[in-house]
Parts: C-alpha cells; sequence; structure tokens
C-alpha cells in the first residue's frame, strides 16, 4: 500500500474515532492540544501527520501509534514477510518506522524497527497508554533517549528496558543515523 492511500484510510479512521466518541474538533482539539483547523485538514487527508502529532492524537484516544496503523491496515498474518511490513516515515522530523510485527488481536506485544536521521530530535509529552513496556535494542548509531527524567546514551549493542508512564524524547547526536528495534509490550 502506497503511503497516500495509507494516510488517506489513516485520515478516514481518525475521523471515525472522534465521531464514535461524540467528539467535536473543538473537543478533539482542547484533548489532544492540537489546533482545530490541523485536526481538520488532517481528517480530510489535505496535511500528512507528524509522529508528534499522532502521539497526541494516540494519547487522546488511548491507543498505540501501532494499534491506530494496523486498523487502517488488514487483518495481519503470523508471517509477515520483510516486503510486507507497513513502513511509516516522517519527513519532517527524519523518523523512519517499519512495523516489523504489526499489533495482532490476542497478542500484546509488537515489533518495530526504527531510524532517525543525525540531528532528529522527536519529544512526545505523554504516552500514547500510560504503563508501555520497552525494549530499546540499539542496531547502528547512537541515541539519546529521555524517559521522563532520565537521560540514556544508547550505543549499538545496548539495550534499555522501560515503562512509559510520562514524557519521552528520542535524539540521534550523529554522525550516523540511529536505528534500533523496539520491543512494546501493552500493559
Amino acid at each position: 500500500m502506497g503511503s497516500t492511500e495509507l494516510e488517506q484510510r489513516l485520515a478516514g479512521r481518525l475521523a471515525e474515532l472522534r465521531t464514535e466518541r461524540g467528539w467535536s474538533l473543538d473537543d478533539l482539539a482542547q484533548r489532544a492540544d492540537v489546533s482545530r483547523s490541523t485536526l481538520s485538514r488532517l481528517e480530510r487527508g489535505e496535511i500528512s501527520p507528524t509522529a508528534s502529532l499522532l502521539n497526541k492524537l494516540c494519547a487522546a484516544y488511548g491507543r498505540t501509534l501501532s494499534r491506530l496503523l494496523a486498523e487502517v491496515e488488514p487483518e495481519p498474518p503470523q508471517l509477515v514477510p520483510a516486503d510486507r511490513q507497513p513502513v511509516w516515515e516522517d519527513h519532517a522530523s527524519g523518523f523512519v518506522r517499519r512495523s516489523v510485527s504489526p499489533p495482532h488481536p490476542g497478542l500484546r506485544g509488537e515489533v518495530i524497527e526504527g531510524t532517525l536521521r543525525p540531528g532528529a530530535d522527536i519529544a512526545y509529552d505523554v504516552p500514547p497508554v500510560a504503563g508501555l513496556e520497552h525494549h530499546l535494542w540499539m542496531l547502528g548509531g547512537r541515541l539519546t533517549l529521555t524517559v521522563g527524567d532520565a537521560e540514556h546514551r544508547l550505543a549499538v549493542g545496548d539495550c534499555l528496558r522501560y515503562r512509559l508512564w510520562g514524557p519521552s524524547r528520542f535524539h540521534c547526536p550523529g554522525p550516523d543515523a540511529a536505528r534500533y528495534v523496539l520491543l512494546i509490550v501493552l500493559p
């Protein structure tokens, strides 16, 4: 599926989620701390969402980004061939996200491959779901990951395990891209 088709499905799903809850655009804007006009343009598929924007919406809806993306994809099979793993790119932040093992009904874990270009810096105000268990394993480059008030400097081979309750920040100091595997387990 091309990114344009994925973004159109995503826009439609975001509009459905808001409608299912009986929220107006103003209600969602207040809950997610995103402007009403941005939400309107996003739901109409006029703009591409950033990682930060999707994180805010996922927090408002109480779901992970992977769950949201899985809702716009067909039911994933048990075997996920490399060429069928959904890839999403946030050009603005320099973040590429491959859903290696997408969410699946009845399973609490998922596996994501993330790549941040040198200098990329992404901050998330709140986790999409409080208490998410993360296991981040570095495959290449370096990454400074701040979880709450604790800053962690990760190099190739390092693994950081944590529960996500508050803000987090991913920064790739360079000179190479940071590449990692992130295992996410729902609480």
